[in-house]
Parts: structure tokens; C-alpha cells; sequence
């Protein structure tokens, strides 16, 4: 079974262009307990819509795809990574990453806005009050609407 993801960069530190360039990345760095619990629940051919976040404005930007289960995060060992967490260990790690692979980039940016206005994603978590996870599930529908909009 296929699941639906929306994952939030900041275009200024990781973007749409920089996933295209790269192809496949670990998506690192997700230090929220919540959103580290999607993460682990992310399978290989899962489907997830980048997002640019903390930009002018912030929007789904394109397609990625989940090509590795959750694994530990190595940042959270690195002591020169700013993701560095001292109470995690080989042992007992905290965090995890998955990695994914770009499929595409939408031909438009689908601002948050536009989803807010539009009655298919009234339910969507990314449109609700006080949701500001950066790894959050999106139902089929909701991503399939999201892909139409960014391809008009």
C-alpha cells in the first residue's frame, strides 16, 4: 500500500532545485518526536509533495519519493553537526532519517493560500490551524490535487 506524505524544506537552506541536482538525498535533520514517528512510518514507493517553507510564499513545489526506510539519522553522532544530540547513541538512537529520490518539479509553485481556498483540502493537516510539522501524512486525494494544481 502507497503513502502520501508533504515534506517541508526551506528553500534558502535545502530546495526543490537542490533535490533535483542530487537526485536522492537522506532527508536529515527532523528533530520533532511527532514528525520523526511519520517519518518511521514511511515505506519504499511511498509518495511525498516537497514544500517550500518559511518563503514568500510557501507552497508545494514538487514530487519526491521514498527509496529507503527510516534509518538512524547520523547527524545526531556527529558532534560538529548542528544537529548533534548528545543523548542519542549507536545503541539507542533518537532519530531517524528515509531517503528519497526526486520525480518532479511542478511546472508552479501551489501556494498555501491556494490550498486554504481550495474545498478539496479542507481537511488537510498542512491547512489547519497550529500544524507546523515538516513531515506530515496527506491523504491520497489531497496529494492528487496538489499534483493537478501544479501542473495547470
Amino acid at each position: 500500500m502507497v503513502n502520501y506524505w508533504l515534506f517541508k524544506s526551506e528553500p534558502s537552506v535545502y530546495s526543490i532545485d537542490d533535490m533535483k541536482r542530487d537526485n536522492a538525498i537522506y532527508w536529515e535533520g527532523i528533530r520533532n518526536y511527532q514528525a520523526r514517528n511519520f517519518m518511521r512510518a514511511c515505506t519504499v514507493g511511498d509518495r511525498v509533495l516537497f514544500y517550500h517553507s518559511n518563503a514568500k510564499p510557501p507552497g508545494a513545489v514538487g514530487e519526491c519519493k521514498i527509496v529507503k526506510e527510516a534509518w538512524p539519522d547520523p547527524e545526531q553522532f556527529n558532534p560538529e553537526s548542528k544537529y548533534f544530540d548528545p543523548k542519542a547513541s549507536f545503541e539507542k538512537p533518537r532519530w531517524t532519517v528515509v531517503d528519497i529520490e526526486f520525480v518532479s518539479k511542478f511546472d508552479r509553485l501551489v501556494s498555501l493560500q491556494e490550498m486554504k481556498e481550495n474545498a478539496k483540502l479542507a481537511e488537510m493537516k498542512l491547512v489547519q490551524k497550529g500544524c507546523r510539522l515538516s513531515v506530515m501524512p496527506v491523504s491520497k486525494e489531497e496529494f492528487e490535487e496538489v499534483l493537478l494544481m501544479g501542473k495547470e
